[in-house]
C-alpha cells in the first residue's frame, strides 16, 4: 500500500471523510450519499476565514488556443505563479458514513464546501511553495466550471484567451491524429469554445486573442498587467523553457520549448474553414461580415 493510500484510510477510519479523485465534475462516489439538489455550490460564508488564496487568476480558454503560452509569459512574472494545468475541480470530497455527513453540516459545511476548502488549500499550498503573490491555473476544462470557480473565489479574476477556432480545430488534430479526425477535432474543441464563449458572456474579465499574443507581445502582456493590477516586466517577453512539459497539462510541443514567444501559423482563409465553426468565428470575430452566433 502507497502512503497516500494508507494516509487516506487512516483519514477515512479516524475522521470517516474519504478524499477521492473523480473523473467526472458532481460525479458522487459509491456509498457516498449525494448532496441535496440545489445545495450543492455556495460562496464561502466567510471570504477571510474560509478562502487563503486571494484573488486568483484563471486564464479560461479552449484547448490548444495558446494557453501554455500564455502561462509561460504569466509565470516569469514576479508576481505570478501560472503551473502546469491543475485539474482541481476533478479533486471531490466525499462523506465515507452518514455520522460524518451529519458530523460536517453540524459545522455548516455540505459537500461542495469541503471540496471548495480542499481546492483553496491545493492552490495556496503551491502558491505558498513559489513565494509569489498570486496563482495562475490555465486548465482549459474549467471553461466547463466557470459558475462553480467563480462560486468557489468570489474574488477571482478571469482572462478569457481566444484563438481562430479553425486553427484550433487544425491543432487539437495535430495534437493527436490517430485519435480523432479533422472533422471529430472541430466538433470535439467546438464543446470548449462554446463553453469559453458562455463564461465570457457571464463573467467579467478581460479578453485576450492569441493572434495578438504572438504578433505584438508587449503591448498584449501590458495590457493583462494592468488589468491584472501589476507592473508590467519585461520577462515575460522571454520566459524560458516552462516547466512540466509533457501531454494533458498544457502543450509540449518543440514551439513551447523556444523559450520565446513564436509567430502563430497563418490564419485560414474564409474558405477553408469548417462549417461546423463559422458561427462561432463570426461571433468572435475571425469572419467578419458573416451572419451566425455561437
Amino acid at each position: 500500500m502507497t502512503w497516500q493510500r494508507r494516509m487516506h484510510s487512516a483519514l477515512s477510519k479516524y475522521t470517516g471523510i474519504q478524499i477521492k479523485r473523480v473523473g467526472k465534475p458532481g460525479h458522487v462516489p459509491a456509498g457516498v450519499a449525494a448532496p441535496a439538489p440545489g445545495d450543492l455550490v455556495r460562496p464561502p460564508a466567510d471570504p477571510r476565514a474560509d478562502r487563503l488564496l486571494t484573488a486568483p487568476i484563471f486564464v479560461i480558454s479552449p484547448v490548444r488556443s495558446g494557453s501554455t503560452l500564455l502561462r509561460a509569459m504569466l509565470n516569469a512574472h514576479p508576481d505570478l505563479h501560472a503551473p502546469h494545468e491543475l485539474h482541481v475541480r476533478r479533486l471531490s470530497v466525499g462523506f465515507g458514513t452518514p455520522l460524518a455527513e451529519k458530523a460536517m453540516a453540524a459545522l455548516g459545511h455540505n459537500q461542495a464546501d469541503l471540496e471548495h476548502l480542499l481546492w483553496d488549500r491545493v492552490l495556496h499550498r503551491e502558491l505558498a511553495r513559489s513565494g509569489k503573490r498570486f496563482i495562475v491555473d490555465k486548465t482549459p476544462a474549467n471553461a466547463f466550471a466557470y459558475k462553480r470557480i467563480a462560486t468557489c473565489w468570489p474574488d477571482a479574476r478571469f482572462v478569457f484567451l481566444l484563438r481562430h477556432p479553425a486553427s484550433i480545430a487544425t491543432s487539437w488534430h495535430e495534437a493527436s491524429p490517430d485519435r480523432r479526425t479533422p472533422e471529430e477535432a472541430a466538433t470535439d474543441a467546438l464543446r470548449y469554445m462554446k463553453a469559453v464563449q458562455r463564461a465570457r458572456a457571464a463573467l467579467p474579465g478581460l479578453t485576450v486573442r492569441y493572434e495578438d499574443l504572438t504578433s505584438a507581445p508587449e503591448p498584449e502582456t501590458r495590457s493583462i498587467c494592468a488589468f491584472l493590477d501589476i507592473p508590467w516586466d519585461p520577462a515575460m517577453l522571454s520566459y524560458g523553457e516552462p516547466g512540466v512539459l509533457q501531454k494533458g497539462l498544457g502543450d509540449w510541443k518543440d514551439k513551447i520549448r523556444s523559450g520565446s514567444v513564436q509567430p502563430g501559423r497563418e490564419l485560414p482563409g474564409p474558405e477553408e474553414i469548417p462549417e461546423p465553426l463559422r458561427p462561432m468565428c463570426a461571433s468572435w470575430g475571425y469572419l467578419p461580415g458573416a451572419a451566425g452566433s455561437a
